[in-house]
């Protein structure tokens, strides 16, 4: 076999190997929402109570997302790719088997760990595989399936729960996992980053000042935005974010050096991709209570009336990648964040208690287009706008913006709905869902503007090095 031959087997093994992982770390995002009245028939407790069954995975997940990127870096990327792979495969056993809820709860936190570890690893085990002229198309066919999962998580968790049982959305990673483990050992290449070291400091600043703020956002419906608890949790975990960014321009060597974000490319996307998540995550969790509560559909049959929207990604995704290495970046992200908030928009004029699926259809065509041309470039965008040795940092922090985007999004559109309507009648539904629906509209138009500070293709956007001893070296602005 030729080293050609031995080189496109090992891409195409890397793609697969890093795609399903992403996938499963990805779909526990939402996969649970559909589940909680049968898990709290089966395991008892408040509403509220059952909401941290959602939120325990998504606060280790965010806040230990850099953490993990550097872990990486410093061990080997395939060591601690299997490492974490198998702690989110173990957890979601544990969550399956789970006699109760605080086991249950547990279980979800643990998960939120070994994806924190997984999860910005695959875009460095993926690039490192990848020759560069092929890499949009890898990163469009990884954001695809990455875009699916996130999309497509109640409609999973639905139809699991409806036809089988609540525990299946947790079985379904084991045999995933137990699968991936021997292929991540024997087709994926080590990697290291050269000089990589574990920044203590950084870390303790970083994951301390995003649990205080996801942990408030979580909170903040529930207990109130002006509670004691929420604000100080909210004031503390802003100033550790002001203490790490401190940290990160005055340290020597920190886990995420500040000047990265004078890259216009670097601090674009990653404005874009936190702003994106807000409205998209909010939106999804707000629409797939609204086909049930209002519309009087199963989750199955909202799932499957969602997927002209959640499956687009599987057709759109790899041309968006094609398009991304043909014209650059830049232009692909900023129309698909554009079409998102038009599709949102337009879902916000035809909601109603009695809206027929025609009307809908053409919002979730657009919104799924909109998704689908933004997921691939914005992976080529993150990982091409530093150097190689600083890409599993870049991954981290971007993923933990999405993280803290979609936390922020279902916090502040669940304030919105529930300030201007309720669960009470169908129509209360609607008055506040609407307003919740062009807030979404306008922060992912804001993230398209956000998308279009990303320079050029073809230019260049170096930030000066300042008085790091890293190596110096432009940065490409995709």
């Amino acid at each position: 076999m030729s080293q050609q031959t031995a080189q496109r087997g090992g891409a195409v093994w890397a793609l697969v190997i890093t795609s399903v992982a992403g996938f499963m770390a990805a779909l526990d995002n939402l996969v649970v929402t559909t589940a909680l009245p049968s898990i709290r028939e089966d395991l008892g407790g408040a509403l509220h109570d059952l909401e941290w069954t959602v939120s325990a995975y998504t606060l280790t997940f965010a806040v230990l997302l850099m953490f993990g990127a550097a872990l990486g870096d410093r061990f080997g990327r395939r060591r601690l790719f299997i490492v974490g792979l198998s702690i989110f495969t173990g957890a979601s056993a544990a969550a399956a088997l789970a006699p109760g809820l605080d086991t249950l709860i547990a279980a979800r936190a643990v998960q939120g760990v070994g994806a924190a570890i997984m999860m910005p690893l695959t875009l460095t085990l993926l690039t490192a595989a990848v020759p560069p002229a092929k890499r949009g198309m890898a990163y469009g066919i990884w954001g695809a399936v990455n875009g699916l999962a996130v999309a497509s998580g109640p409609l999973i968790g639905g139809s699991l729960t409806e036809h089988v049982s609540w525990q299946w959305i947790f079985w379904l990673n084991v045999p995933l996992g137990l699968a991936l483990l021997p292929l991540a050992r024997l087709r994926l290449a080590e990697s290291h980053a050269p000089g990589a070291r574990l920044d203590i400091a950084g870390t303790l600043l970083a994951s301390g000042g995003l649990f205080g703020i996801v942990y408030a956002l979580v909170r903040g419906p529930i207990d109130g935005w002006s509670s004691a608890t929420v604000l100080v949790s909210l004031g503390a975990g802003l100033a550790l974010l002001g203490g790490f960014i401190h940290h990160g321009i005055r340290a020597k060597a920190p886990m995420l050096p500040m000047r990265l974000f004078r890259s216009r490319a670097f601090s674009g996307i990653n404005a874009a991709s936190l702003l994106m998540f807000l409205g998209m995550f909010g939106s999804i969790f707000l629409l797939s209570q609204y086909m049930q509560n209002v519309l009087g559909y199963s989750p199955t049959e909202a799932g499957l009336r969602m997927l002209p929207w959640t499956g687009m990604p599987m057709l759109v995704s790899p041309i968006a990648g094609y398009l991304s290495d043909r014209i650059g970046g830049r232009p692909v992200v900023a129309a698909g964040l554009f079409l998102q908030a038009v599709g949102l928009a337009w879902y916000a004029v035809v909601v109603a208690t009695d809206a027929t699926y025609g009307a809908q259809l053409p919002a979730l065509i657009i919104s799924g287009i909109g998704m689908s041309l933004y997921f691939a470039p914005a992976s080529n965008l993150v990982m091409s706008s530093v150097r190689p040795q600083e890409q599993g940092i870049a991954s981290g922090a971007n993923n933990a913006l999405r993280e803290v985007g979609g936390a922020l999004g279902i916090a502040v559109m669940s304030s919105i709905f529930s300030a201007q309507g309720g669960y009470d009648t169908g129509q209360a539904f609607v008055d506040g869902l609407q307003p919740a629906l062009w807030v979404g509209a306008a922060v992912v138009a804001l993230a398209g503007v956000a998308a279009l500070f990303i320079p050029s293709r073809g230019s260049t956007d170096a930030p000066a090095p300042g008085t790091s001893k890293e190596p110096e070296g432009d940065l490409v602005a995709a």
